[in-house]
């Protein structure tokens, strides 16, 4: 397991388009143009990651809870599916049924939307307004494997919760830490 911080991507971005497969619930494409006026919780995550099943049940509760609260949220694996074949479409439907997601999972086999967002790790997260500009990215929490922080996901309900009240977020944000996303041969980003 190789653990890698989150690129950072700069405050104000904005959200990359996406057009992914849902391997979860109705099996249909999902495109950030479906989600036009509202704001987007973009999560990188994968089903092996010892790092993002560390977050689990707070992971799922939290993104279900902003979803209901208004708040878009997609999960999206850019794994290597060959050379991990425990996050390819399949596996990843099972999984997302195993921990209850309400969300779609999508499915970013050419790697190129993980890219875009700079995504660096699992977990990786991005929240962006209505007006899909980046006011967050970090951490969950500061829970980590083998380390004795609860898992209470505080830092990205923080930003949630300003942003559903129409706070400023902090921008003192701490970045993710998890497994590399697992790049094809030959396709890994310069950004690192």
């Amino acid at each position: 397991m190789v653990a890698v911080n989150s690129t950072m991507l700069a405050l104000g971005s904005p959200a990359p388009e996406f057009d992914l497969p849902n391997t979860h619930q109705d099996q249909a494409t999902v495109r950030l143009s479906d989600f036009q006026s509202n704001p987007v919780l973009v999560m990188f995550i994968c089903n092996h990651c010892p790092f993002v099943l560390h977050l689990f049940p707070r992971l799922a509760e939290l993104a279900n809870h902003a979803q209901d609260k208004g708040i878009k949220v997609v999960a999206i694996s850019a794994n290597d599916e060959v050379a991990y074949p425990q996050d390819g479409p399949d596996a990843m439907a099972a999984f997302a049924q195993q921990h209850g997601f309400e969300f779609p999972y999508l499915f970013d086999q050419s790697q190129a939307i993980a890219k875009a967002y700079q995504a660096a790790c699992t977990p990786d997260f991005f929240l962006f307004d209505a007006e899909h500009k980046l006011r967050y990215r970090g951490q969950m929490d500061g829970a980590r494997p083998g380390n004795s922080v609860l898992v209470d996901g505080r830092d990205l309900q923080a930003a949630i919760d300003a942003l559903l009240n129409g706070e400023s977020i902090n921008e003192a944000q701490i970045p993710s830490i998890g497994c590399n996303i697992k790049w094809k041969p030959g396709n890994a980003p310069d950004y690192f």
